[in-house]
């Protein structure tokens, strides 16, 4: 199947405009709540979602009461087909502020560094990202500068939504049976706690990478440790050999930790401990961790430092006592996608299909697709094409977009043969 010169024209007007509409909803997940979805906001672009799905003809569906967006586009082939499922998550990361987002789009962009009309100080340039030397003379699209774009991962969801579209349009266009299924609160971790695997298909593709023709069937091993550090609080002028500072004692805990194993200074297939919070007082102190590494025998070779300093500092320190919870939070989706190989091949087919070469490589982060390859439902993660996400300087190309919904196209296409 190709698609023609109309098809593609279309692809990139409605996959734009419904984009520019998605970043405008407010969607910022936020941890320790204990709510799924973490943020009630979530649900006003999952009503929206709905909503059009009801529109463009799709069957079953489903906005539950956990934010989960569900639904379905039967197969026009007469053949039996395997259904598949593409996924995209309506949160955005609490790292950079989402709220009342102002999209600026340079039609012809110049090579230029960008600025941005709310905040004179920030800039874009090809220094920051080198595939931005390299879209001279496309539409650009950022933020105004005080937020994020929201292309992680509302281009994903504009992208399937317009493929859907499409498909409404141009019923010439073949396909097998195809479920959607939209997300809550990816960017916590905990896009998948609630999702009904029974609604989604054989196989499954995030739409949730970076550069365009990316593909990634791999990522981190990743655990998290909360490490209390519980000392003994006396007046500091009568301290001497009685005092035990839990947040000084913590402090070189920390430091004991390997400096060049942080994320600053590791990239490729190098994992890290990455120091998420800090907090406390004489009496007790707190870390939060995130461990990752591709191996997951290596990060248990992290897990067990952790366990042989907590056993030094405590006979360094007398009286000190330190506990420490270690959990699993996702693993390494490659362990089950390498056991099926025709799940990468057609997304590595249809990525060429529509132009593109395909480019795979490890995420040095995780997906709902490492979770739910865990629970048996294999899925990798296909390019929406943002960049710098989770920063003011996220940036998006008009391309872009318009690419990674003609391979959500092609790729149902495939699943129809």
């Amino acid at each position: 199947m190709s698609l023609n010169q109309e098809i593609r024209d279309f692809l990139k007007a409605d996959a734009l405009e419904r984009f520019l509409r998605y970043i405008k909803v407010h969607t910022t997940s936020e941890e320790n709540t204990g709510t799924t979805p973490s943020t009630k906001r979530q649900f006003d672009l999952a009503k929206i979602l709905k909503e059009e799905l009801e529109v463009l003809g799709l069957q079953d569906i489903i906005l539950d009461e956990h934010c989960y967006v569900y639904a379905k586009l039967p197969s026009n082939v007469s053949s039996a087909s395997v259904p598949i499922c593409f996924l995209a998550h309506v949160d955005t990361s609490d790292a950079v502020s989402g709220e009342n987002v102002k999209p600026i789009i340079y039609e012809n962009y110049d090579g230029s560094v960008i600025t941005y009309p709310d905040n004179p100080d920030l800039t874009l340039s090809p220094s920051d990202d080198e595939l931005l030397s390299a879209s001279i003379g496309e539409k650009v699209i950022t933020a105004s500068g005080k937020t994020l774009l929201g292309a992680d991962d509302k281009a994903g969801i504009a992208e399937i939504m317009a493929a859907m579209a499409a498909f409404r349009k141009y019923p010439e266009l073949k396909h097998g049976e195809v479920r959607i299924c939209f997300t809550p609160d990816e960017e916590i971790g905990q896009g998948t706690i609630k999702i009904d695997t029974e609604k989604l298909g054989k196989y499954c593709y995030t739409i949730d990478g970076s550069l365009p023709g990316e593909l990634e069937y791999e990522c981190f091993d990743a655990m998290a440790a909360t490490i209390t550090f519980k000392g003994l609080s006396v007046h500091p002028g009568f301290a001497k050999d009685k005092m035990v500072n839990a947040l000084n004692i913590a402090a070189r805990y920390l430091a004991s930790l390997p400096e060049w194993e942080t994320p600053e200074h590791t990239d490729d297939r190098e994992g890290f401990y990455h120091l998420m919070t800090f907090s406390g007082n004489v009496e007790e102190a707190k870390a939060k961790l995130i461990i990752r590494d591709f191996e997951h025998k290596l990060n248990e070779k992290r897990v067990d430092l952790l366990k042989k300093l907590n056993e030094t500092f405590k006979v360094r320190y007398p009286g000190l006592k330190i506990e420490m919870k270690v959990e699993q939070q996702y693993k390494n989706m490659r362990t089950v996608l390498n056991d099926y190989p025709e799940v990468m091949a057609k997304a590595r087919k249809a990525i060429e299909m529509a132009g593109l070469e395909s480019v795979e490589h490890p995420i040095r982060g995780g997906t709902d697709g490492a979770r739910l390859s865990h629970m048996g439902i294999p899925t990798p993660n296909i390019f929406a094409g943002g960049r710098l996400f989770h920063s003011r300087k996220e940036w998006i190309t008009e391309s872009a977009i318009q690419k990674a919904a003609e391979v959500v196209i092609l790729l149902a296409g495939l699943y129809a043969e």
